[in-house]
Parts: structure tokens; sequence; C-alpha cells
């Protein structure tokens, strides 16, 4: 049985300086994204697309979303094989290639996980795991472009990174 989710959200510009979109300079990029029962989230466009460098912006949102997921998806599947994680670091990158007509798109995520398990017995297990992590995630079976992962795991005790 499939089953279906769905997600709703509220982005509302903020960024009207009092007379709206009448120039390409003439207004802020700033958005507030709301979920009822979460906090808000400040947010605008990238620093080159004349945005608030301080915000999020969808760049960072769809890279956060990819590495999240990944993360989320791998702790399943590292349970699943008998794996014990103690700690997982990301150093998550993507590349946007500009279209010259004023769009553009991702071409490319690499997810760096560095994960720590418990024993040193577990470091295949914990390798093979991001393979079904990357089955599992829903973001990353979303997009159009290649996501890859680079991972390093080491042994809280009785092994080296691999």
């Amino acid at each position: 049985m499939n089953r279906e989710h769905r997600y709703a959200l509220r982005s509302v510009w903020t960024g009207n300086r009092g007379t709206g979109t009448s120039g390409y300079r003439d207004y802020d990029r700033t958005v507030t994204v709301d979920i009822d029962g979460k906090p808000a989230l400040e947010a605008s466009a990238d620093r080159p697309f004349r945005g608030d460098p301080a915000k999020w912006n969808p760049e960072d949102l769809l890279l956060a979303a990819l590495s999240e997921c990944h993360l989320l998806s791998y702790l399943h599947a590292c349970v699943t094989a008998g794996v014990v994680v103690e700690s997982y670091r990301d150093e998550a990158t993507g590349v946007m290639t500009e279209d010259g007509r004023g769009g553009g798109a991702f071409t490319e995520v690499v997810l760096r996980p560095r994960v720590v398990v418990a024993e040193a017995s577990m470091i295949d297990a914990a390798r093979a795991a991001h393979a079904q992590a990357h089955d599992w995630c829903f973001m990353a079976n979303s997009v159009n472009f290649p996501v890859r992962h680079e991972a390093e795991v080491s042994a809280a005790r009785g092994g080296a990174p691999a």
C-alpha cells in the first residue's frame, strides 16, 4: 500500500520597502517561511541575487534537506543492520549552474558524512548502510541531479577510519 503524505507551509514576502516591486533594486528579497507549531524561518535570496547573506536561501534549504534526509535514512539503515552510530557529521556541498537565461539548476550535491560507530566490527556494515540510506532518502529520490556521498566511517573502539 502506497501512503501519501502532504506538507503545507506559508511563505510571506516581507521585503516591501514601501514601493513594492516598482524596480528590480527597489525591494528586499526577504521572506518568512512559517509552518503551524514550528519556529518561523527567516529566508532571502542568495547574495548574488540581491539577497541577505545572513538568511537561509532556497539553495541552502535544498542542500540542508538532502543532507538531513540522508542522515535520518542512514540512522534507520544502521539500526536495521545492527550498527550503533555514536556520531554523525556531514560537510555537504552543492553546485548550481546558471543557464544564462535567468534560470539554472543544481548539477550535483556531494554529502561527506563522517560517522563514528561503536565497534570496529561494524565499519563494513556502516559503510554499506550509506547505499541503503540513499535508496530510502525521499529528497534524493525527488531531485533530477546526482546526490553522491563520500563517507568516512571510523570506530570509537578498535578501529581506524575507513
